[in-house]
């Protein structure tokens, strides 16, 4: 169960009234709520939070504060928690492949009437399970992978171009309104990805001769971590208004966006604490079983402070690499991390820029467990140095 400590100024406030030897989320709701302002004012329609990257309630009331009404979710669980926890919230059903019960409690119970559907049985089972009059059936289709991301999501879900126009013809044929939607693929550095997967999506709806209700062009926005720069958000939104000019939709098109990381990365840092030191070996108190589990995959560098109660510390920098807690030799988080030369056991280590898909994937190896949450009003140490 998440345990909440209440609201704190900063992070070093944190650590002086806990004293925690346990991991601590520092979670800065106003960081959340300015990223949530700050793409709905840019992006040219819809914005879906994408709940999978962080469904802290903290996180999505945040978010909700920033604007956000309309969630990319992929499970009943997400559903439940949305539409239980905001009255005015919509959901939409994104997973390609749902079970048929879920999809009728979806329906019937939820009242989701936007489905995500990459393959034909997947579209007859959600026209059995929640019939076909009022909902809206959006075909997922497969992009060529695009340049500079962290993860290209194409290899397990969406639809061939020839498979999409077939798709979006048959769903019409059932009496569904019809979108369609791609991703680019996650942390994405490249604008471009955005109009090329829309002038792709042009070519689907010509030769499907459907016109759709609705276009989806994912998720993907990357957050700009300290060793990966990235586009300003504004080109993204250029490419994005290129391509859809360039689609001459209806103006009753909706159009959909799912930000996850890039609304939530900058929005919680993580507080460990030495546990012992060998050489320049730190062994900390959470790692890759728990919310570091990112770093164990893909090449993000995450800044990193030491904070000490009784005095000061060094001015002189050493690399050190971090171990996690469990005793397991692989807990040991790729890369080094630039910290003070005299860090020793019992200091706190403030790691940035923990957002996006580190609570949401925490497991219980092993018996630990970060589950503790505190509010700070702080700047973000990669904004305070910046």
């Amino acid at each position: 169960m998440a345990i909440d400590k209440g609201k704190f100024s900063d992070v070093t406030a944190v650590a002086e009234a806990l004293r925690p030897s346990y991991p601590v989320y520092c979670m800065r709701p106003d960081v959340l709520a300015a990223s949530a302002r700050r793409f709905i004012s840019q992006f040219p329609g819809t914005v879906l939070y994408a709940v999978k990257c962080n469904p802290h309630p903290l996180v999505l009331s945040a978010l909700y504060k920033g604007g956000i009404r309309h969630f990319d979710t992929a499970s009943l669980p997400e559903i439940a928690q949305i539409t239980d926890g905001f009255e005015d919230a919509h959901t939409y059903f994104m997973h390609p492949v749902k079970a048929r019960a879920v999809i009728k409690s979806a329906y019937k119970v939820y009242g989701v009437r936007h489905f995500v559907v990459d393959h034909r049985d997947e579209l007859d089972k959600v026209a059995e399970e929640a019939g076909t009059q009022g909902n809206t059936i959006i075909v997922r289709v497969n992009t060529p992978p695009a340049d500079d991301t962290l993860y290209h999501l194409a290899a397990k879900f969406g639809a061939a171009p020839d498979d999409a126009a077939e798709l979006m013809r048959a769903a019409a044929a059932r009496g569904c309104a019809v979108g369609l939607a791609f991703h680019v693929g996650s942390q994405c550095r490249s604008p471009e990805a955005y109009s090329n997967a829309l002038a792709l999506l042009g070519g689907i709806i010509d030769q499907a001769g459907v016109d759709p209700v609705c276009i989806d062009v994912g998720g993907g926005f990357p957050a700009a971590y300290g060793d990966r720069p990235v586009p300003e958000l504004g080109a993204y939104m250029e490419a994005i208004r290129r391509g859809l000019k360039s689609l001459k939709l209806k103006p009753t098109v909706d159009v959909f966006a799912e930000p996850g990381r890039a609304l939530v990365a900058h929005g919680c840092s993580l507080l460990t604490q030495v546990q012992l030191r060998k050489d320049n070996r730190l062994y900390i108190n959470d790692g890759i079983y728990g919310s570091l589990s990112e770093m164990a995959t893909v090449a993000i560098r995450l800044p990193a402070r030491v904070i000490r109660l009784d005095g000061p510390v060094s001015e002189t920098m050493a690399e050190f690499a971090l171990n996690g807690p469990t005793c397991d030799s692989l807990d040991v988080l790729p890369g080094t991390f630039a910290l003070p030369d005299d860090v020793r056991e019992g200091d706190w280590i403030e790691i940035d820029q923990v957002g996006a898909y580190s609570n949401a994937l925490a497991t219980r190896f092993n018996g630990f467990h970060p589950e503790t949450f505190v509010q700070v009003f702080d700047a973000p140490p990669a904004v305070a140095a910046a």
